[in-house]
């Protein structure tokens, strides 16, 4: 809108437009609304804005018309709450609850759990205080209202892996990519930091070039021989101990005494086709079972069966 006169931006003479030397009366303003008057004539200016408004309120459809309201519906009231089970390695099979959108048409509700990733503290999957792990858990299939999850990866937590940082040592990381036997490929990633000789005066504790290599060496290959044999319930069972980090630590100690020496992160690169049999293996406790054994009775050489009457 062209400025009038009284204005602090108004820089030619009272008639005349801000930004040009034509007359007020010759433009237009924002509102297509061509400016009657000068300056004397502010009324009749000021007039014409409020037709153009009035004018663009009733054209414009966003502007002012007043319509129905659309009623506001509840998104949690088409959701349903699933449960969430974990593995039968872990203590607490029950580890929540999740929300999925109902099945509507062809939209199956089951399909939209599956492939959902859950990480969860290994503190909760197991109750205890001083763990500091997290596990991924991937749902791949869905009974009832149970969705079933599998081992997905792991990681350690930011505080921890902070925590075992230290200054005036070396830190030393390897990785690998190892196939299990039934046939996923993980890679794993360890970490392992140098120690003090118990009777050291020095206060650095620096690894050489060479020996960080034999070291870095052992990590592999001991990552290797842990995970080749075994399955994927087996190395859950290894990774929840951390039994392979303290392995590699008194492997490692003739060559440099290590320590805090762990598995910190395991990513599932592949994985085999889809069964429902193995999925249920995972969920299924096999220490629940237990192997009755028979007592040895003594019996002469010629001894017969009876004959029986009815079979």
């Amino acid at each position: 809108m062209w400025e009038v006169s009284g204005t602090s931006l108004c820089k030619g003479p009272k008639t005349y437009c801000v930004r040009c030397t034509y007359k007020i009366y010759k433009h237009t303003n924002d509102y297509g609304v061509r400016s009657k008057g000068y300056v004397d004539g502010y009324s009749t200016f000021q007039g014409s804005i409020e037709t153009s408004l009035k004018m663009a309120v009733g054209k414009n459809k966003k502007m002012g018309k007043k319509g129905a309201k659309k009623k506001v519906v509840d998104p949690f009231t088409r959701k349903e709450w699933y449960d969430i089970k974990a593995p039968s390695m872990f203590n607490v099979q029950h580890i929540g609850k999740t929300l999925v959108n109902r099945t509507q048409g062809t939209k199956i509700a089951s399909e939209g759990l599956k492939g959902r990733v859950y990480e969860v503290s290994l503190g909760d999957l197991n109750n205890a205080e001083s763990e500091f792990r997290k596990m991924r858990l991937i749902c791949e299939d869905v009974q009832g209202r149970t969705c079933l999850t599998n081992f997905h990866g792991m990681r350690l937590t930011r505080d921890k892996l902070c925590s075992i940082v230290k200054k005036w040592h070396t830190l030393i990381e390897a990785n690998v990519a190892v196939k299990t036997s039934d046939g996923y490929l993980l890679r794993l990633f360890c970490i392992g930091f140098t120690k003090k000789n118990a009777r050291q005066l020095k206060k650095t504790s620096y690894a050489k070039s060479s020996k960080i290599r034999q070291i870095r060496a052992k990590m592999v290959e001991y990552m290797q021989k842990e995970v080749q044999g075994s399955d994927l319930k087996d190395v859950c069972h290894k990774l929840v101990p951390d039994s392979i980090g303290k392995d590699i630590e008194k492997a490692c100690s003739y060559i440099y005494p290590l320590q805090d020496v762990c598995i910190r992160k395991v990513k599932i690169l592949k994985k085999p086709k889809f069964e429902i049999g193995r999925l249920m293996e995972m969920h299924t406790d096999v220490s629940t079972f237990t192997s009755a054994e028979g007592e040895k009775i003594e019996r002469p050489d010629d001894y017969e069966p009876p004959v029986q009457e009815s079979v």
